[in-house]
């Protein structure tokens, strides 16, 4: 009996994975697909909902993390896609691999200055920001960086202790200048020389070689006033959270919008949401490396599903700033979610930009 019982089972198992392999249901997502990517977009893909609706969709994504201008100097052979923060470290990966058609940009997110409210006010009462009036609020979260009298004071090497009303704050002392990541391997830190050259330039985008020059002791003092700086802008925006580190901290919109609307909200503390009057929004731009690798960019792109989970990690959809603006409407305290009065820089060449952070870096 028990030999009878055994074969049954045997039999019923066998008929069961036939039956699996007919249909096509392995019970598991069918595209195993593999990609580098900018570390700001870690966690959406780590998210156990992204996992979740990928699979659905035939999906498994297994991603590695890399500073977007370090992306081209990775052996590329075996990934099926790179998804830097934005276009122009993307063209350089175009022109060195073979891309299988053009770039996608599923979404994007303007860069900021977080600051703590002791230092947005100091320098809003010296003429270097502007912060909105919450009505009945009695603190401010919200305001404006004004970059020309910004950039003039970082020029000047304009100290914390030189302006009015920081004396009393023992945290406010040393140069003023804002903290940012490595651009020559970072994409923010890149953007954010793209944005401080076309104000000093009197509004002219870099294109050549004199252009970097005219710039370039500006460019070089925003950059060597800081030292040693990180390769992604997620190490100095947990810094500034945690209470350590430099007042002034340039990130990705996307990154206090996501902490606005995750369960660690009350971490935020006394951060100050400052919109730069003149900025430059990061494209986060997929280069797909194989067919498999553009499913995905387009899945990214069109899946309202997807364009959900993005936006639960505070990045803007392209084409949907609906979606954004009805998932934020309880954060407009610190999301700016129109970007009323921003003026969006343009971005030089990646030939140019790469010049420009060579420069900068000395």
């Amino acid at each position: 009996m028990g030999i009878v019982l055994a074969v049954v089972l045997i039999a019923g198992v066998a008929a069961a994975v036939a039956l699996g392999r007919d249909s096509g249901d392995s019970g598991t997502a069918g595209k195993t697909v593999r990609g580098v990517i900018g570390s700001e977009k870690a966690e959406f893909f780590a998210d156990p909902d992204t996992v979740k609706a990928l699979a659905a969709k035939g999906f498994t994504v297994r991603t590695e993390t890399s500073g977007s201008w370090a992306m081209d100097r990775l052996p590329l052979k075996g990934y099926d896609f790179a998804f830097p923060g934005s276009k122009a470290p993307a063209d350089e990966l175009r022109r060195g691999a073979e891309a299988q058609g053009g770039p996608l940009r599923p979404f994007y997110s303007p860069l900021v200055v977080v600051a703590h409210r002791n230092a947005a006010e100091v320098l809003a009462d010296n003429g270097l920001a502007r912060l909105r009036a919450d009505g009945g609020s009695k603190f401010t979260t919200r305001g404006t960086l004004l970059m020309g009298p910004y950039l003039a004071a970082a020029e000047d090497d304009r100290t914390w202790q030189q302006l009015k009303g920081a004396s009393g704050h023992s945290e406010l002392s040393g140069t003023v200048f804002i903290t940012s990541t490595d651009p020559v391997t970072s994409n923010s830190g890149a953007l954010y020389l793209a944005a401080a050259s076309y104000v000093a330039d009197g509004g002219r985008v870099a294109t050549d070689a004199k252009a970097v020059e005219r710039t370039a002791p500006l460019t070089r003092k925003l950059v060597q006033v800081q030292g040693a700086q990180q390769t992604s802008s997620d190490a100095p925006f947990r810094d500034f959270i945690s209470g350590v580190g430099n007042p002034l901290v340039l990130v990705y919109e996307s990154q206090v919008a996501s902490l606005l609307m995750s369960s660690q909200r009350q971490e935020i503390g006394d951060l100050v949401v400052l919109y730069p009057d003149t900025t430059v929004s990061s494209d986060h731009t997929l280069v797909p490396l194989t067919g498999h690798g553009r499913e995905l960019g387009e899945l990214l792109s069109a899946d309202p599903g997807l364009r959900e989970l993005a936006v639960r990690h505070g990045f803007r959809p392209q084409g949907a700033a609906a979606e954004f603006i009805t998932a934020t409407a309880d954060h407009t305290a610190y999301i700016d979610q129109r970007l009323t009065g921003v003026r969006q820089a343009p971005v030089p060449t990646a030939e140019v930009l790469r010049s420009m952070a060579r420069r900068a870096r000395g």
